[in-house]
Formats: C-alpha cells, structure tokens, sequence
C-alpha cells in the first residue's frame, strides 16, 4: 500500500494575501470626474479601503480569491488614465512602514481571521 505524500502547509502570512490598488485619473472635465468617482465607489463597493489618496487595499485569503479581485477591477478601469494592481503576502503587507511628517505612525493590523459578508 503506498503512502500518501504529505503536502507542506505554508504558514497563514504568506498563504493570505492584500491587494493593493494604485491609480492615477483624469479629473479635468465633467465625464473624467464622474470616471474617477465610479471607480473608487467600485473598489469601495469590492471590500477595499483607502490607504491614501489614490491608492486603495483589500485583504484576500489566498492568491486565488486576489486574482479574482484584481480581474474584476481590472474589468471597471475607466478609459483613460492609468490603475495598477500590486499583489504582496501578509507578511509583506505587515512590514509597511507608515511616516507622517517626520514622526513614525504604527501600521494598520491586519485581519487576524478571515471575514465573511
């Protein structure tokens, strides 16, 4: 009878992943504000939050459920101006170093379970 191989399990922080969207939007006319603010409500409406101004974040339990994210994001980019997607680890997501002015700001804690809506 063979044995079954036993699959490694990666630890929880490198398995979980944060999705990080940055974007630069034209805002010089009517139609391109009414682009920008449709946009940001959808990344609002997709479960991300606001990091600073143009750059949004979204935690994902697996690499999986951030591509499906960042395809569906992906699907609503206004036509002009530019958006990226950056994918990184928990682990990477939590050695973010946040200063403001010159002193330093503790970084946001990340979900220690996953949430479901």
């Amino acid at each position: 009878m063979a044995h079954a191989r036993a699959i490694p399990q990666l630890p929880w922080g490198w398995r979980s992943m944060w999705v990080i969207a940055m974007f630069d939007l034209p805002t010089d006319t009517p139609k391109a504000r009414k682009a920008y603010a449709r946009f940001r409500k959808d990344l609002l409406e997709d479960g991300f939050t606001m990091m600073q101004y143009s750059v949004y974040s979204r935690h994902c339990a697996s690499i999986e459920n951030a591509e499906v994210h960042v395809k569906r994001m992906g699907t609503v980019v206004p036509a002009q101006g530019e958006v990226r997607f950056l994918t990184i680890t928990d682990n990477q997501f939590g050695r973010i170093k946040v200063y403001v002015g010159k002193k330093r700001q503790p970084t946001a804690q990340s979900p220690s379970q996953l949430q479901l809506f």
